[in-house]
């Protein structure tokens, strides 16, 4: 009987720690569309950790991705996002476009544009999203320019990334 109590503990207490365990990641894909001009950006949030955040951010009850989500949502994520998820583009300071969100699952995916760029030869990239709250959120930048690939992992002690061309 001591066996099989030990077996159980020895395979469910690994199983537990994942569970249990939340990660605290955001993906962003950046990539630089030279035909068009523009700089295209996907950026993935969980939403529980975007909800939990502008909750206690405005005070208030966001319920995402339900259907009683709030009516001004687009709004507060563009503001959110405009605080916190920043590019310089050859050394000036850019303006994104909030094309618009989509849920997938537990994730919610913002689509972003950068128009009118010629070319591209610096990007320095500042994504401060969901440090406020999560002090292991770690955000990954994945770059893609023609056939030029590069990956930024930031955390609130590094929260900035810089790719020259």
């Amino acid at each position: 009987m001591k066996f099989k109590q030990v077996f159980f503990l020895l395979i469910t207490l690994p199983l537990l720690s994942f569970t249990l365990h939340k990660y605290y990641v955001s993906m962003c894909e950046i990539e630089y569309v030279q035909e068009q001009k523009s700089v295209q950006i996907t950026l993935g949030l969980f939403i529980d950790d975007i909800e939990d955040t502008l909750d206690k951010d405005l005070n208030t009850v966001t319920n995402l991705a339900t259907t009683s989500e709030i009516k001004n949502v687009d709004t507060l994520y563009y503001n959110y996002l405009k605080k916190h998820f920043n590019l310089t583009i050859n050394n000036t300071v850019k303006n994104f476009t909030y094309i618009g969100k989509e849920y997938d699952d537990d994730i919610v995916r913002f689509y972003l544009e950068i128009e009118n760029i010629e070319q591209l030869q610096q990007l320095e990239i500042k994504n401060t999203c969901l440090f406020n709250y999560f002090e292991e959120q770690q955000n990954i930048i994945k770059i893609k320019v023609k056939d030029y690939h590069k990956t930024f992992y930031l955390t609130k002690n590094n929260d900035k990334g810089l790719l020259k061309l």
